[in-house]
């Protein structure tokens, strides 16, 4: 995917333009309802999550060749097959039962289930958490489409449930969720948010006023030792996500597939700028004021907080790698295996599908997976080999 100005981008349709223009207007309204200025997070979450109007709340296409970027679930059902081995480790451990979080078209539901069918592990329950009415609709059309006859052991959820057993699958979650942005500059720390003059929205910085905030970014100054006029992201919503499963988990793992890094990476010296980024038609940029509800925001996870979260909760880091080793150990080549290489049209595309999955120059490095859990014995296959725990 190339990096691109937003000059360079494709202008959208007429529908599209006015559609991003109402949830511009809406935004502002929200601006000046808060005095002139809202925390980029605030900022993020109307640009992503507004009702009808926001990125993963209208009906424009998201994923896959159509959309605005691939997923892995998108990119090879090699992905989905292969997670379903681990995910049926976890419930052996634990309990029947997977929920998914953000399940986006549905394909990554479809590709576990079809593999735990064929080896005999199906859930009593796959149930999914989606925000989103459009998404929700999507996946119940796939999912019928594909397995009809597993329709009845798939539900849709409007909030967590009260108990937790089995495994929690979040693949690209934990990155579409609000993020602050923060500038430590002169032995001050300013908060980045947003506000409006004659050209459209544009950053500000000022003091923080948010405690849980300011003390997280006088605490990530104090463990790294933040350069001077560094500017970078803390999510705080991560922080309530990971204590919001840990409440409910009594017997299981939760597993989170994303981009990103452990802290000192994260906040590696060089990247003064931070890890915002969006996306618009297999387009990356960093202008996240482009055309509101028509593009992705994202930004990258520290893993370290992740894990420390999850401990601080009552969870056991029970594993920390890239995708790539995690799909080796779980037997992704074996996947592949299954197809005969004699049928080339079959089997070319998987293998190209693998490269892409596995290698560091693609999605192999950069993406990462880590596993928090309670009351498990067994260590998990995913992580046998590789595991980066030390990074964190």
């Amino acid at each position: 995917m190339q990096t691109s100005p937003v000059a360079s981008l494709p202008a959208p349709s007429p529908e599209a333009a006015a559609h991003s223009a109402r949830l511009a207007e809406l935004i502002r309204d929200e601006i000046a309802a808060q005095g002139g200025w809202i925390s980029f997070a605030r900022y993020m979450e109307l640009a992503l999550y507004a009702p009808g109007l926001g990125y993963y709340t209208a009906g424009a296409h998201k994923f896959g060749a159509a959309g605005d970027f691939i997923t892995a679930p998108e990119l090879s059902p090699l992905f989905g097959r292969t997670l379903a081995h681990q995910a049926a480790a976890i419930m052996a451990e634990s309990a029947p039962h997977i929920l998914e979080l953000g399940a986006g078209s549905g394909k990554l539901a479809a590709d576990m289930l079809t593999e735990l069918e064929r080896i005999g592990s199906l859930p009593d329950s796959y149930s999914i958490l989606e925000v989103s009415a459009d998404l929700r609709q999507r996946q119940q059309t796939l999912l019928q489409q594909r397995l009809p006859h597993l329709m009845a052991r798939i539900s849709w959820l409007d909030a967590l449930p009260e108990t937790l057993c089995g495994a929690v699958i979040a693949n690209e979650v934990l990155d579409a969720l609000p993020v602050h942005r923060v500038r430590w500059q002169d032995s001050a720390i300013d908060e980045i948010g947003v506000t409006v003059n004659d050209n459209g929205f544009v950053w500000q910085q000022r003091p923080i006023t948010d405690a849980a905030l300011l003390q997280a970014a006088q605490t990530l100054n104090d463990q790294v030792s933040l350069p001077d006029n560094y500017a970078s992201e803390i999510c705080l919503a991560a922080r309530g996500l990971v204590n919001s499963l840990a409440t409910p988990m009594q017997h299981g793992a939760i597993l989170f597939i994303d981009y990103g890094f452990g802290e000192r990476e994260f906040y590696h010296p060089q990247r003064d700028t931070g890890t915002l980024m969006c996306h618009y038609r297999h387009h990356a940029h960093d202008d996240p004021f482009f055309l509101p509800g028509l593009q992705d925001i994202t930004a990258h996870v520290n893993f370290t907080d992740i894990a420390g979260c999850g401990i601080d909760a009552g969870l056991s880091l029970l594993g920390y790698t890239n995708q790539a080793f995690f799909l080796i150990n779980n037997g992704i080549t074996n996947q592949l295996a299954d197809t005969a290489p004699e049928d080339m049209v079959a089997y070319l595309p998987l293998s190209a599908q693998l490269q892409k999955l596995t290698s560091p120059s693609e999605m192999g490095e950069l993406f990462k997976v880590i596993a928090l859990g309670k009351n498990m014995a067994n260590p998990l296959r995913g992580f046998a080999m590789g595991s980066l725990t030390r990074t964190l």
